[in-house]
This record gives C-alpha cells, sequence and structure tokens, in this order.
C-alpha cells in the first residue's frame, strides 16, 4: 500500500478515537472541504511564521503538505459528485485568507479585546486541522 494510502487509512481509523474531533465527513466532497480549508488555514500561518519565527514555519509546511497529499488523494472521489479542483482550490484561497486576517487582527491589531479573539479564534481552527492529523 502507498504511503498516502496508508496515512488515509491510519486516520480513517483513528479518527473515531480522537473524541474532540468527531471524525471526518462521510462524503468525499466535504472531506475535501475540510482538507482544502486545513490547507488554506496553514498557508497563512506559515507566511505569518516567516516573519517572525522560521522553524515554525518550515514545521507547519511539512503539515500542509500532508492536507495537499490529503486534498489529491480525495479529489479524484469528490469530482464524481460534481466537485472541481478549481472548487477545492476556491475553498483553499478563501480559508487562507480568513486566516490570514484573524492572524494579522491578533498580531498587528490596535483593538486589544478583538485581537485576544480573533487569536483565539485563529488557534481554534487551526487546531481543529492539527486533531485530524496523528501525532501532531
Amino acid at each position: 500500500m502507498g504511503d498516502m494510502k496508508t496515512l488515509i487509512l491510519c486516520i480513517l481509523l483513528l479518527m473515531p478515537l480522537g473524541g474532540h474531533a468527531g471524525g471526518l465527513p462521510a462524503s468525499a466532497a466535504e472531506r475535501l472541504r475540510v482538507f482544502a480549508d486545513c490547507a488554506g488555514r496553514l498557508s497563512a500561518l506559515e507566511e505569518q511564521q516567516r516573519l517572525f519565527d522560521g522553524a515554525a514555519s518550515e514545521r507547519t509546511a511539512r503539515l500542509k503538505t500532508v492536507f495537499d497529499d490529503l486534498i489529491t488523494a480525495t479529489l479524484p472521489d469528490a469530482r464524481q459528485t460534481g466537485i472541481s479542483g478549481r472548487t477545492a482550490l476556491h475553498w483553499q484561497v478563501s480559508a487562507k485568507l480568513a486566516q490570514a486576517a484573524l492572524l494579522q487582527s491578533a498580531v498587528f491589531g490596535d483593538r486589544p479585546a478583538r485581537s485576544a479573539r480573533d487569536r483565539a479564534l485563529a488557534d481554534r481552527y487551526l487546531a481543529s486541522c492539527h486533531r485530524l492529523i496523528l501525532g501532531v
């Protein structure tokens, strides 16, 4: 079995044990959406980390690659339901822009309460992605 198939099988088998994650969606299209959102969020984080913490950005880039691989593995099944690669890319870019806005507000915002709220929200979105991958 290929490395990617092994990774996906491990994720799918062990996700119900994760408690907080609640498992992956049943449909390929919904899984693709989750993977695209996470790839976009991680891309935004990686760009921010390059400004402040190069080593962290390298770790984030490696994790983003995992989600890119999951997108590639899921896309053929999602295409059978009418979802295109263009749609997946749109989801990824939209998630990246939304995450980047939260991170920018958290770091550079001039309203402390809003910055704290946006930091907590950004962290919660990223945590949901981390819970999907074993060993993160």
